[in-house]
């Protein structure tokens, strides 16, 4: 009787992914044509696109060599080669009743087997007996040919194009199919010869279209990806986005060269001139020079956002009154197109100087009496509440960190204006500014450059990486500004979960880290948690019931030093645990835990840790396991040399770690835990832990306790992994 897996093994292509070249194949082109897409929406689009087509491939047994996606504002499109013409054949099993039922006790088969036979299709004979958990049951085990492959597409297609998601899609006809925007056409082949698949109500052809200008309007017909790519380039589009970046830079590289210029790099920008053209064309334009006035994140960041140009720099990193823009046509008189650009930016710049100068007119000093009318969060107040918390913990951590009265003042005077800004016109229009702004605006009004350093840099860094803040009081406010957020919404109860931070605080979390670690910051950072904590209550903001508040908060930073650990420093995860678990959670200084880390991770490499380890282990787990009255070890009652070895071993390198470790020389402490290994060892071949006597067992067990004891004060060691065991 064949075995399924037999069965398997006995037909081509059974388990592969990728169609064996002797096997007849194909190339399937798809093609979604439709309203023009933001630009946003094109490269996760034609990553979710290929992602499902090669998952819905592989789920029908459809084999292939290659996936595929190119796309453009009015097209996503799919190309696989290779496609086999047929499905792969798969072993089909379906249970039937138990072998009890299906055969009686001579072993001859009940009507319960033939009835099932006769449904699957396949002779009593042919049936086969398994194990499985609920005992013996008979199976129908069949070989089931793979379908033409034009048969599944015909099903698949649909499904792959209606599944595509996007962050926000719409209705555009009765059909009730949602996509990003209104499909105008598609086209589907294989072989060569039109798929007749059909999606809101648009039937497929093997025609596309060309650029809205270039193209002249005029379908083309296609044979496959080949031809489609070439037809669509003689009618101006470029499909292939990958092309059209190099395109991109290698027209804006030309423009520098001629001009001398540098470009602002800046690849958001870069994607969405890809992504917002199907031909790109490069120009440079100018803007009058009297807006250079106004600062150069003001215009940098107007023409960015507003029209999506790229700024340019001299050799002394200064703004110029010149920009790229990449269009979307190419016309003759390329002067036109430039013209355009030129006055539709002078009038965001205008706009621009306007809220500058107007700005100015307030100082932040007015500004910051008015956030008392704007909303940080319904559970915790104002702006004015926030930016108060601020300023007293950043009072708390300059005095922390040992810094003078004359510079506390700089601190607290830098958090009491930090959020004034954000009444500003210029932040109102561009929000990615804030902070910034306000330096410039404290500037203005001859504010201490300390202090319009440290708000001009206190949101820094803006990601999980880039700079962090530069200066003494920059970092100082920084910290106070995202500690305080942290220990405000977890006090409310509003903590990040799985994928959710609605609030950022996972970034604000590792923007501590690194300020603390980089900057070489000396913190009580667990104290600092619990001052934080209790600014916040002491505001009125009422607690969420049931948290233990200050361990989360600091579980949560514990979290982002792992994370900071592992990618920054390559250090290994149980390094970085066993030092975090020895950690006093009311008071820590992440600068020293960083140094234990550094110095654990280091000795790892030595060939004798290892086999420490394995001594370390055995006694932390026979001190765990066991009960005895810990007391102190009498050497009276030693037996075997051993024991006295590790007593006097223990003894010496227990005085020369507690000095090293108070030094912060941490290396040298650990060289007296690897030293420590010939006495372990010497002990546990020669000596029995559990024995009768009572005394000398309690005797033994103590010593070792005093060992784990020992290895302990360093890190908890019970959470390095054993590399190999």
């Amino acid at each position: 009787m064949a075995k399924a897996e037999t069965l398997a093994k006995k037909k081509p292509g059974a388990g592969k992914t990728k169609v064996p070249a002797s096997v007849e194949s194909a190339e399937l082109l798809l093609e979604i044509g439709m309203e023009e897409l933001p630009y946003q929406f094109i490269p996760p689009a034609l990553a979710s696109l290929k992602d499902s087509a090669e998952a819905l491939l592989k789920e029908h047994r459809l084999l292939y060599q290659t996936v595929r996606t190119v796309g453009t504002p009015r097209r996503l499109a799919l190309a696989v080669s290779g496609l086999a013409a047929r499905q792969a054949g798969t072993v089909k099993e379906t249970m039937g009743p138990s072998k009890a039922v299906a055969f009686d006790q001579t072993g001859q088969p009940t009507k319960a087997a033939t009835g099932f036979a006769a449904g699957q299709g396949i002779a009593v004979k042919d049936l086969h007996v398994r194990q499985t958990p609920k005992g013996e049951y008979v199976f129908a085990v069949k070989w089931e040919e793979g379908r033409p492959t034009k048969t599944v597409l015909i099903e698949l297609l649909p499904q792959l194009v209606t599944k595509l998601s996007f962050p926000k899609t719409m209705k555009w006809n009765d059909t009730g199919v949602r996509f990003a925007r209104p499909i105008r056409w598609l086209l589907a082949l294989y072989a060569g010869h039109v798929l007749p698949i059909e999606v809101a109500g648009i039937k497929a052809s093997d025609r596309t279209w060309g650029h809205r200008v270039h193209g002249k309007g005029k379908g083309l017909t296609v044979r496959d990806f080949e031809s489609y790519c070439k037809a669509l380039e003689r009618h101006g589009v470029v499909p292939d986005q990958d092309r059209r970046r190099n395109m991109v830079d290698e027209q804006i590289a030309a423009l520098c060269k001629k001009t001398g210029y540098r470009l602002s790099v800046d690849q958001d920008l870069l994607e969405q001139a890809v992504f917002t053209t199907e031909c790109p064309y490069s120009i440079i334009g100018n803007f009058k020079p009297a807006y250079l006035e106004v600062p150069q994140e003001v215009l940098i960041t107007a023409m960015k956002e507003h029209q999506g140009f790229f700024s340019l720099m001299n050799r002394m990193k200064e703004l110029v009154p010149h920009f790229i823009a990449v269009a979307n046509i190419r016309l003759k008189d390329m002067a036109l197109i430039r013209e355009g650009n030129e006055r539709v930016l002078a009038a965001r710049l205008a706009d621009a100087k306007f809220f500058y100068d107007e700005d100015r007119k307030i100082t932040l000093a007015e500004r910051a009496k008015k956030l008392s009318q704007v909303t940080f969060h319904q559970k915790l107040g104002t702006m004015a509440q926030k930016q108060d918390r601020v300023a007293k913990l950043t009072v708390a951590i300059a005095e922390w960190l040992g810094l003078q009265d004359p510079f506390i003042r700089t601190c607290r005077r830098a958090a009491e204006l930090c959020k004034a800004d954000l009444l500003s016109g210029i932040v109102g229009e561009f929000p990615t500014l804030q902070g910034i702004m306000g330096g410039y605006y404290a500037k203005h009004d001859k504010e201490n450059p300390e202090v319009c350093t440290a708000i001009s840099q206190h949101y820094l860094p803006r990601a999980m990486e880039g700079d962090i803040p530069s200066g003494s009081a920059s970092q100082v406010l920084s910290i106070a500004d995202r500690l305080d957020s942290i220990a405000a919404f977890f006090h409310v109860g509003i903590v990040p979960s799985g994928s959710e931070d609605p609030f950022a605080l996972r970034r604000h979390a590792t923007a501590i880290v690194r300020i603390v670690l980089e900057a070489g910051l000396r913190l009580d950072l667990g104290r600092l948690v619990e001052r934080a904590r209790t600014i916040v209550a002491e505001g009125g903001v009422k607690a969420a019931p049931g948290t233990d508040g200050h361990r989360r908060v600091v579980e949560f930073l514990f979290e982002r030093v792992r994370h900071y650990g592992r990618t920054t420093h390559s250090f290994r995860d149980d390094v970085i645990n066993a030092v975090l678990h020895a950690a006093d959670k009311q008071s820590f200084d992440l600068v020293d835990l960083f140094a234990k880390m550094k110095a654990l991770q280091s000795v790892t490499a030595q060939r004798d840790f290892d086999p420490l380890m394995v001594g370390f282990k055995r006694a932390h787990r026979l001190t765990e396991k066991e009960q005895w009255d810990h007391k102190s070890v009498d050497p009276a009652l030693f037996q075997h040399p051993a024991e006295s070895e590790l007593h006097s071993v223990f003894q010496a390198h227990q005085r020369r770690m507690t000095d090293r470790m108070k030094a912060g020389e941490y290396g040298e402490a650990l060289d007296s835990l690897v030293a420590l290994k010939p006495a372990i060892d010497g002990f546990f071949a020669a000596v029995m832990v559990n024995v009768d006597d009572p005394a000398l067992r309690s005797n033994r067990l103590s010593l070792l306790k005093d060992v784990d004891n020992f290895f302990m004060s360093f890190a908890d060691f019970s959470h390095i992994v054993v590399q190999g065991s």
